[in-house]
């Protein structure tokens, strides 16, 4: 059976797309320390390395860690003729226009999309895993590993690693093929009218990517989590805080004075989620937005915040008596951090 002429042009734009996707980065991993404030970032074409490359390389002999040489990878060899094969297969399939070619170019796409990413990660896997035993920094136990996707903390680096340019080329591709067979085998013939089918999928998805990026806390590990300011060990789950940013990272802290002290060097803007410990729990991270506080000095916590949080503002009331302080709010507290730094900052001139 034929397709139609508008499946015909979906296929177009999807080989346009991985065509494009060869010269431009396929991946990104995003790396920030306390001593590379601007970042650095490894960039994986598909025939080739690139990004701080010399630098990650640097970094990495201290640790024991592989050097990273695009002539190592067979992949950087493969990878532009394979993406290229695809590009042609979907134009051919757009000439021939035969449904059962559509439907097996989906497949032989995604199968070959599965095998790419297992490939990554077992490169991944192998340069983490594999250090040299003589190597200067020896952490037992310690890999490094960086994430497929999202954010992983690698001693005081962090890791971000997501889809760039070529990517989201290579997954949109993808995407359009999968709705010209979707459309082409009739899948929403039970619905009155397609465009209020392909409603229901888009409203579905953008569902699924809001319960896949919901921001929540990642678990303290204590006294073995570092603080991210002040590099102390995370000691006390009731003074703990913790920090999500739009791209997934997240950055703890052992005093809410050095989550603020954190924050007075970034751009707010890039932050999604403030977290801070529940007083009457050990190891409970609440939102702090909505979090009741007390403030007072006789509050002895890690690094001088002296401040308890609250789930509700009830709890805090019964605390407060205690301390003869009042019930602060998020705004509250974070102006007053703030101003602290201020103070602090024009007291060392």
């Amino acid at each position: 059976m034929k397709i139609s002429a508008r499946s015909k042009v979906m296929l177009a734009i999807a080989a346009l797309a991985l065509i494009i996707s060869i010269f431009v980065p396929l991946w990104n991993i995003y790396l920030d320390a306390p001593q590379y404030p601007e970042g650095l970032v490894l960039q994986i074409y598909a025939n080739k390395i690139g990004g701080n490359v010399d630098i990650i390389n640097g970094l990495n002999h201290y640790i024991g860690m592989k050097t990273l040489h695009t002539e190592d990878f067979i992949e950087f060899k493969l990878l532009p003729y394979l993406i290229g094969f695809f590009a042609l297969l979907f134009i051919i399939v757009a000439l021939v226009g035969k449904r059962i070619l559509l439907n097996l170019s989906l497949i032989l796409f995604a199968l070959f999309g599965v095998v790419s990413m297992v490939d990554f990660w077992r490169w991944l896997y192998d340069y983490g895993h594999n250090l040299d035993p003589n190597a200067a920094i020896k952490v037992p136990g310690m890999v490094y590993q960086p994430p497929l996707l999202g954010f992983k903390q690698l001693l005081n680096f962090g890791a971000f690693s997501i889809p760039t340019t070529g990517g989201w080329m290579f997954i949109s591709a993808g995407v359009l093929v999968l709705i010209a067979v979707i459309l082409e085998n009739k899948f929403f013939s039970k619905f009155k009218k397609s465009s209020a089918s392909l409603s229901v999928v888009i409203i579905l998805s953008s569902l699924l990517f809001t319960s896949c990026s919901n921001n929540k806390p990642e678990p303290i590990a204590l006294n073995k989590d570092a603080c991210s300011f002040c590099k102390m060990s995370i000691s006390d789950g009731r003074f703990a805080t913790e920090i999500v940013t739009k791209k997934g990272r997240v950055y703890k802290f052992d005093d809410v004075s050095c989550m603020n002290g954190y924050i007075s060097t970034q751009d707010k803007n890039n932050i999604a989620k403030y977290y801070v410990g529940n007083a009457l729990k050990e190891n409970e991270l609440i939102d702090a937005t909505q979090a009741w506080y007390i403030h007072n000095e006789n509050i002895k916590s890690p690094m001088g915040g002296n401040t308890l949080a609250f789930l509700s503002k009830e709890d805090a009331e019964k605390k407060s008596a205690e301390y003869a302080s009042p019930v602060k709010i998020w705004t509250e507290i974070s102006t007053f951090y703030t101003n602290e730094m201020k103070h602090e900052g024009q007291h060392l001139y």
